[in-house]
């Protein structure tokens, strides 16, 4: 598996960096703080919903115009025309091969759509949208330099609220597939409430001179939290070869009953017939060892490369943990060597998932 490349960030940095003890961050999500003097109270705190997170560095898209909705429909994974306002989705656009482009997290405010993607993308998904535009009412735009995101652990949404994506995950969208064993769903998924909060950028400058984000949390807490949560994410958890099912993504952002899309072919025929060939899973790693494994370390069976280390971080609770991806193939009960630390598997992805009929039925939309 090719280690994850990492996408051009343009140059960005926080306000928030400038508080003392901020340590930055590097790679994808530069221009934030990775902790800022404290990383375990910081996770505690975000966890408990008493702590925001700096997302300003993501990109941030607004799509206006009738035909919003169904042009994206037609696009992406997930069945968007009808999307009720201020409900949260989220959709994947892929290659035509199948592999995963892009995470659009996806909310609409009943006269615009917003979407929050990685850092340092945004200006390419906008160019390729405005390709594709066409006949349709709809108008593109970046408009990452006028609005800023921040993470929180909350999952409300209602009108009431402000401009938020909740994230949908771990629950099982209509028209979604569970690719995790079943005993994993009988026992309960790990819990993952989370939204990213709209902001107008001077608004988000204004809190932070005026220290309303002195308890933040950095992408360290973030990380910690996702890696317990089996969240994957794109530019981490990917590369150029993924695609949904070997990561459970059917969970939350591909719906196989819509209609036709860039990549569906892949979606349909390795659900209908055949097995993902790489699998997720967390590991759990060696405590006695003072370093984590890298984004793209190799993982050994034995002295057999079998996957690669996506995400590694140290949880408040778990300890040492990582996400990677394996081979299919590989046992689900070996010890193996991840960057040179031994871990123990989870098994997120079921080595037998794959053909429907393996898997839960996927949710139907309601008739009438």
């Amino acid at each position: 598996m090719s280690e994850p490349v990492a996408p051009a960030v343009p140059s960005y940095r926080s306000p928030l960096l400038e508080r003392p003890g901020a340590v930055p961050v590097e790679g994808i999500d530069s221009g934030v703080a990775w902790h800022y003097g404290d990383p375990v109270g910081e996770q505690r705190r975000l966890e408990a919903g008493q702590a925001r997170a700096d997302l300003s560095n993501r990109g941030v898209i607004r799509i206006a115009g009738p035909d919003r909705l169904t042009w994206l429909h037609s696009m992406t994974t997930q069945h968007l025309s009808g999307l009720a306002p201020f409900t949260s989705t989220e959709a994947l656009l892929l290659t035509p091969n199948g592999h995963v482009e892009h995470d659009l997290h996806l909310v609409d405010d009943g006269s615009a759509t917003w979407i929050t993607v990685e850092p340092g993308t945004a200006g390419e998904l906008v160019a390729f949208l405005q390709r594709m535009v066409f006949m349709r009412r709809v108008e593109v735009a970046d408009v990452t330099a006028d609005w800023a995101v921040v993470g929180e652990a909350v999952d409300s949404e209602s009108t009431g609220e402000p401009l938020a994506w909740r994230d949908p995950w771990p629950d099982l969208a209509v028209g979604g597939a569970l690719y995790t064993a079943d005993e994993i769903e009988v026992a309960g998924h790990p819990e993952w409430k989370w939204r990213e909060v709209l902001i107008p950028r001077a608004e988000f400058e204004q809190q932070v001179a005026a220290g309303e984000f002195d308890g933040a949390a950095g992408t360290w807490a973030v990380d910690a939290l996702r890696v317990a949560a089996w969240r994957p994410r794109h530019g981490f958890e990917t590369d150029h070869r993924t695609i949904p099912h070997e990561l459970d993504w059917l969970r939350t952002a591909v719906h196989l009953e819509k209609g036709c899309y860039r990549g569906q072919e892949t979606i349909a025929r390795v659900h209908n017939l055949g097995r993902p060939p790489r699998r997720l899973v967390m590991l759990h790693l060696d405590g006695t060892m003072n370093e984590l494994p890298a984004p793209g370390a190799t993982v050994l069976n034995g002295e057999r490369e079998v996957g690669r280390v996506t995400t590694a971080a140290r949880h408040h609770e778990l300890g040492p943990i990582a996400l990677a991806v394996l081979k299919r193939s590989t046992p689900p009960d070996v010890q193996l060597l991840a960057g040179g630390v031994e871990a123990a598997q989870e098994i997120v992805v079921d080595a037998a998932a794959g053909p429907s009929a393996d898997v839960p039925k996927i949710r139907r939309l309601p008739q009438g």
